[in-house]
């Protein structure tokens, strides 16, 4: 199978779909002349013409509101977000409005629509852009909010995202734009809400989601060689949440860590963490733990990111802890 890079997943992904529905299109900040920040949408502009490709004005606000006005009126727009950091400006467009369209016109109206773009730290770029709001779009009833982890699952999640008829918040990772990763030729789409056994295992199961998935398999391949059975799996979306392959996953193997990169409280680790205490309680032989970002905004200084962020060793010694070894 050929390997392609994330990005180019991703555009595949929005080029298929464009050339399927002519209802759908593209806009955000440099998307058209500039082929995107990240070059996400490098050729687009070419194909399908400044109508269905839009550069927008710096006003996340405005144009998240035509977007969903737009929606509202028959058409599937995709929005992209430079970063979800600049989501926030335009966070009461899709909380009060997208989100809540369809309910509060009693099913009148639909909002399809997906708003995509990086999340997460991308190294030095400071506390104002190194933000994960994962948890916080998930927290919102009407929201549907994908993390893919890798160019495969990238593509066919993109594809299912556009074709659905809610509001889908999909996130990536300025850190795996180039990562490269087999993707089929062939149509294939990946519905939401279905996790991901990415590693099979029978001593823990290690839970994550997005770019972090990376830091939970290195985990898993290094603990293999202390005789610990790691079974990894990838959420892929967070809302909704595909509860049932964890608790699975937990009755099998008795022991739960889960790393994410957001903050501690009300994460999706804190929620994981309930559910499964709530269904698999019995089957628990230690007290689940989660490895999160430190409670503190990301500093520049790359020493300090290292020690902030989750990673390998961090995730190493939460599975030991959880199988009582030192």
């Amino acid at each position: 199978m050929r390997e392609i890079q994330f990005r180019e997943a991703l555009r595949e992904a929005m080029n298929e779909e464009m050339r399927r529905d002519k209802r759908v299109f593209l806009m955000g900040e440099e998307v058209a002349e500039y082929n995107g920040a990240y070059k996400v949408s490098q050729g687009m502009l070419d194909e399908f013409g400044p109508d269905r490709v839009l550069d927008t004005p710096i006003s996340e606000l405005g144009f998240g509101g035509i977007a969903v006005g737009a929606a509202t009126n028959g058409v599937r727009p995709i929005v992209e977000f430079m970063t979800f950091n600049f989501s926030l400006v335009a966070i009461d467009t899709i909380i009060n409005a997208a989100a809540k369209i369809y309910s509060m016109s009693g099913g009148q109206f639909n909002v399809p629509i997906v708003f995509r773009g990086p999340t997460g730290n991308a190294g030095q770029l400071g506390a104002q852009h190194s933000q994960n709001f994962e948890n916080w779009f998930a927290n919102t009833p009407g929201l549907k909010v994908v993390v893919p982890s890798n160019p495969y699952d990238a593509k066919g999640l993109l594809k299912a995202s556009i074709r659905d008829d809610d509001p889908v918040i999909f996130m990536e990772s300025e850190l795996m734009y180039g990562d490269k990763g087999p993707v089929p030729e062939e149509e294939y789409l990946i519905p939401l809400g279905v996790a991901d056994i990415k590693r099979a295992g029978t001593d823990v199961t290690i839970v994550s989601f997005g770019k972090i998935m990376k830091v939970a398999l290195a985990a898993a391949q290094e603990l293999e060689k202390d005789g610990i059975s790691a079974e990894v799996i990838d959420l892929r979306t967070v809302r909704p949440i595909d509860y049932a392959t964890v608790v699975e996953s937990v009755r099998k193997t008795n022991r739960l860590v889960v790393v994410e990169e957001a903050w501690p409280l009300s994460s999706i680790a804190t929620e994981i963490t309930y559910h499964v205490q709530k269904h698999a309680f019995d089957y628990l032989d230690a007290p689940v733990q989660r490895v999160n970002s430190l409670d503190v905004p990301l500093p520049y200084a790359p020493t300090l990111i290292q020690a902030i962020l989750p990673n390998v060793e961090k995730t190493i010694k939460a599975v030991k802890a959880v199988m009582y070894k030192d």
